[in-house]
């Protein structure tokens, strides 16, 4: 037996006595992360989500400008579901469990320091391997385009644009964007596919495939981000939207405008990317530093 709600609904109904206040309550809270999940990681079924995919959830909450006091309301009824789930056998473990709301309004993106940004894309020694190739790839087009995983798994071949340097996006909504690239992405584009045709049979179109051809799954994703960013940092936080964060982060402390830095992120409004305005600090410190007789 699966996961599913109606069977949630039931029990907190009829075994918890629950109000339909609440019960109403925990199905908006679960139909938003149910969005997410369809949306973001490519249709996870419930009992496959972990506590990454939940707290990627949590952030994605708040940079959508929800205050901590709401995202804290709709963790209560995923929380409460996956204990259902636990309860009934349904699960081997709560991935909710240990996860806790924001404690404030807007906390500060976890983002990778240029420094390791660097030093993983140019000091690690990548092997000349299919794996380390794709790897190292999909690293780079998180880090170079800000994309987020659905928007970076759902590329075809046909959405690189190798005359102008630049990727169709298509993203929240089927809203599409072109996003600029530099020459470095593109020579590691090339050699990437160059290795996929010489070594894969593909089942499909998309840019990024398996071992089987197939398009690339976001527990996929999540693992190649996770164990590369593992090589040069020990941060706990090592996800794909860590990687746009870095993105963000790094074109606003190079003098990036904001509002460009809004388009090519795929934000609707600028207050979304605000957030991301933290990394000045970083350059507003340089500037201190540098200029101050006492510094």
């Amino acid at each position: 037996m699966n996961m599913n709600t109606e069977s949630f609904f039931d029990y907190l109904r009829y075994e918890k006595n629950a109000s339909e206040r609440t019960v109403v309550k925990y199905a908006c809270s679960l139909g938003l992360f149910r969005k997410f999940l369809d949306e973001e990681c490519e249709g996870v079924a419930w009992e496959n989500v972990d506590r990454d995919i939940i707290s990627d959830w949590i952030e994605h909450e708040m940079e959508a400008g929800c205050t901590a006091r709401t995202v804290c309301g709709y963790l209560t009824g995923v929380k409460a579901f996956y204990r259902f789930g636990l309860k009934r056998g349904l699960m081997d473990n709560d991935p909710a469990y240990s996860i806790e709301g924001p404690k404030k309004n807007k906390p500060l993106p976890y983002f990778v320091k240029e420094k390791e940004m660097n030093r993983l894309l140019d000091d690690v020694e990548w092997r000349d391997s299919m794996e380390d190739i794709r790897a190292r790839t999909i690293i780079l087009v998180f880090y170079a385009t800000g994309v987020r995983a659905s928007e970076l798994m759902g590329l075809d071949d046909s959405d690189v644009d190798f005359v102008n340097n630049r990727i169709k996006v298509t993203g929240k909504r089927d809203k599409q964007r072109i996003v600029p690239f530099g020459l470095e992405l593109r020579e590691e584009l090339l050699a990437y596919m160059a290795k996929r045709d010489a070594e894969l049979s593909r089942q499909c179109e998309a840019l990024f495939v398996d071992d089987k051809g197939k398009r690339m799954r976001y527990s996929q994703v999540w693992r190649i981000v996770n164990r590369g960013l593992g090589l040069v940092t020990t941060m706990k936080r090592r996800s794909p939207h860590v990687l746009r964060h870095s993105f963000a982060t790094a074109m606003l402390n190079n003098d990036a405008g904001l509002e460009s830095v809004q388009k090519l992120l795929g934000h609707e409004s600028v207050a979304t990317t605000e957030i991301y305005t933290h990394a000045t600090f970083e350059q507003l410190k340089k500037v201190y530093t540098n200029a101050h007789p006492r510094a």
